[in-house]
């Protein structure tokens, strides 16, 4: 296989797997709840700003892990993260929305930092990060860094300017649904591809 399809093909599914992984999510839900009652821009510029320091993170410790443990092992790992994932999100019957923290009206200055600070400590650790982290482990870190931040910053995007609108539409048990088929499918794919 060449490089640029590769290269190609990697972006493509870490940007799948985490757009698909982060709607409904947590972190689009305070996107959407701080946007519904300060600016836009800063709370979109907050939540670009979180991930793409999240995601670096992520993809630098998913590299450094290939050093220390088999490249086997690793999809191995990641095939089972993936498959619990999944379960999970089949399993989850709760409102995400009921654990947002809302926090006092905030000055237009101290908009982007509550956004930056509120999703960085709901993201860390979190499903998406631990993908990121497998992705980093087997694909390019710059593409999958550069997906994983533009797929995060999207839902973020459309919490942020689509809002109550858009997500009101669309249940979220349903996308908990397609979300844990997805990283299901995906787990069964990595363990087929070791067979």
């Amino acid at each position: 296989m060449n490089l640029p399809f590769e290269l190609f093909s990697s972006s493509l599914l870490t940007f799948g797997v985490i757009f698909l992984a982060e709607m409904g999510d947590k972190s689009q839900l305070v996107c959407m709840t701080l946007a519904s009652r300060h600016r836009a821009r800063p709370v979109a510029i907050g939540a670009v700003a979180a991930f793409s320091l999240l995601n670096l993170l992520a993809v630098t410790v998913g590299t450094s892990l290939t050093h220390f443990i088999p490249q086997q092992w690793l999809t191995l790992i990641a095939a089972g993260l993936f498959a619990v994932f999944g379960i999970q999100a089949l399993l989850c019957q709760e409102d995400e929305e009921e654990g947002i923290n809302e926090g006092s009206q905030k000055t237009g200055r101290n908009i982007f930092l509550t956004t930056l600070m509120m999703i960085f400590l709901a993201e860390l650790g979190d499903k998406t990060q631990l993908a990121v982290i497998t992705m980093g482990t087997t694909y390019s870190p710059l593409s999958v860094w550069l997906s994983a931040t533009l797929a995060l910053s999207a839902t973020s995007l459309i919490g942020v300017y689509a809002g109550r609108k858009f997500l009101s539409r669309i249940n979220i048990q349903s996308l908990h649904r397609i979300n844990g088929m997805f990283f299901i499918t995906l787990a069964a794919l990595l363990l087929i591809d070791q067979l």
